[in-house]
Formats: structure tokens, C-alpha cells, sequence
């Protein structure tokens, strides 16, 4: 017998023309748009912002970018770099204290090869962690339980980052 796991959600990320070589990059559009809640941006700073995965790992994983586009790090200058710094700090305060999360794991992918998503532009990404969160549905059905809804997470995060 073949064991299904059915998860329609997942066509969106599938199908999102983002993803194609040949489009806009997301992270630039969105630092344009003035769409923050449709985008899921909670915080501009100077150099960089901080917005929530659109298809996140757990709750609360948010992503710092820099406005500028560039796959490299060392194309950034030590302000930005500052910057993007203080903010993963100040998110992970942040998603503490609203979500009571136990830890974090902050990342950046290099390159494709490396697991980036979208290697064309560096991103960061801040995955919030509790004890216990590795139930049984990552080990025995190989996915992942969202618990809250975006929004909700978006609304409940969005008054902390406006007092950054």
C-alpha cells in the first residue's frame, strides 16, 4: 500500500512565478510595493527589512534581506551588514517574547547548491524553535505542522517591530 500525505497548500509555492528564473525578484517587488500586510513585511529599516516566509518551516520563521539585490555577501557594505545584524537580533527578541520561543535557527543558503530557494538575492532566514517542537509528523509523515495562520502571526508580531 502507498502512503499519500495530501498538502494542497503546497501547489502555491509550486506555481508562484516568482520561483522562475526569468522573473522579478520577490524581494526586490515587495521593498517596492507599499503592500506590507499582503507581503508579509513587518519592518523597514535603512538597508534591509525583515518579512515573514511565505512558506515557512514553523511558525513565526521570518527572513532579513537587504534592499540591495545581489547573491553575494561580500557585495554588501559593513552598514547594511550592521543593520542586518541587529535585526535578526531584534527578531528573535521579538518572536520570543510574542511566541515564546525556546531558540532559534538563523541561516543563510549561498548559492543554489547550497539549499537557496532564491540564490539571486541573500536572505537570512530566522526559524523560531521550542522544546519539543520535533513531534512525530516530521518523523513517521515527513511534513511539518502550522499551527497559527499568517496573518495571525503577522498581526500578532507587527506592533513589536513598529517600536523598532
Amino acid at each position: 500500500m502507498e502512503d499519500k500525505l495530501w498538502a494542497p497548500w503546497r501547489i502555491e509555492y509550486i506555481r508562484n512565478d516568482a520561483f522562475k528564473p526569468d522573473s522579478e525578484c520577490f524581494f526586490c517587488k515587495y521593498q517596492k510595493e507599499n503592500k506590507d500586510e499582503k507581503n508579509l513585511v513587518l519592518h523597514r529599516g535603512n538597508n534591509s527589512f525583515v518579512l515573514m516566509n511565505h512558506y515557512p518551516y514553523t511558525n513565526g520563521h521570518l527572513m532579513v534581506s537587504p534592499y540591495q539585490h545581489t547573491g553575494k555577501l561580500n557585495n554588501l557594505d559593513q552598514e547594511t551588514r550592521l543593520e542586518i545584524i541587529n535585526l535578526i537580533d531584534a527578531s528573535c527578541d521579538i518572536v520570543r517574547k510574542k511566541m515564546n520561543a525556546g531558540g532559534f535557527n538563523v541561516g543563510l543558503n549561498l548559492g543554489e547548491v547550497a539549499g537557496a530557494g532564491f540564490a539571486q538575492h541573500i536572505h537570512f532566514h530566522i526559524v523560531p524553535r521550542w522544546k519539543g517542537d520535533t513531534n512525530f509528523m516530521p518523523v513517521t509523515g515527513h511534513t511539518k505542522v502550522i499551527s497559527e495562520g499568517m496573518q495571525q502571526t503577522y498581526s500578532n508580531l507587527k506592533p513589536e517591530f513598529e517600536k523598532l
